[in-house]
């Protein structure tokens, strides 16, 4: 079975790092899934079957955990000792800050007028910055090992993650 105490990259086959290699962490999923998954241990016994699905659940968070730019970049920093402090620390540097009222403008300004194009063009400005943060992340944590500075990216991504799913909804709503 599993070694749950073993890190996600390590179950994963995979160099602990922010840069991932989505096809490998794709492909040793599929095995890991295919090894555990609950439905080959239907005739086992209690104990075998709760182990499977222990371990099915144990893979799938791990997964997703990896697969996503925030929770991976989270989870590194959680395996350096280093806690994001998402819920408690607010600050942010003064010109994000204006940024997120221009972009909260943007946002209500579009969805007033019901603009779908504008909208999409602010889903579109706000993917690539959060891709831009994403690369910053990447140099953070595996190059520099700038935890403290990823710390800051990351409640950035966090807070950019909300308005983007702001502007899906305002798209939704605006066309439904």
């Amino acid at each position: 079975m599993i070694d749950f105490s073993q890190s996600h990259f390590t179950l994963f086959s995979l160099p602990s790092q922010f840069a991932v290699d989505a096809k490998q962490l794709d492909a040793r999923y599929r095995e890991l899934v295919a090894l555990y998954h609950p439905d080959k241990f239907a005739t086992a016994s209690d104990a075998e079957r709760r182990a499977s699905l222990q371990a099915a659940t144990h893979i799938n968070e791990a997964y997703q955990t990896l697969k996503s730019a925030l929770p991976r970049a989270r989870y590194l920093l959680q395996l350096a000792g280093v806690d994001t402090q998402e819920e408690t620390n607010t600050s942010m540097p003064m010109d994000f800050l204006m940024a997120q009222m221009e972009w909260r403008e943007s946002i209500g300004d579009a969805k007033a007028s019901k603009n779908v194009d504008a909208l999409e063009n602010l889903a579109r400005e706000m993917r690539a910055e959060m891709q831009a943060l994403e690369d910053k992340l990447a140099t953070q944590i595996d190059a520099q090992q700038d935890f403290a500075n990823a710390a800051m990216s990351v409640r950035k991504l966090r807070f950019m993650e909300k308005l983007d799913q702001e502007i899906g909804d305002a798209i939704e709503a605006v066309l439904y």
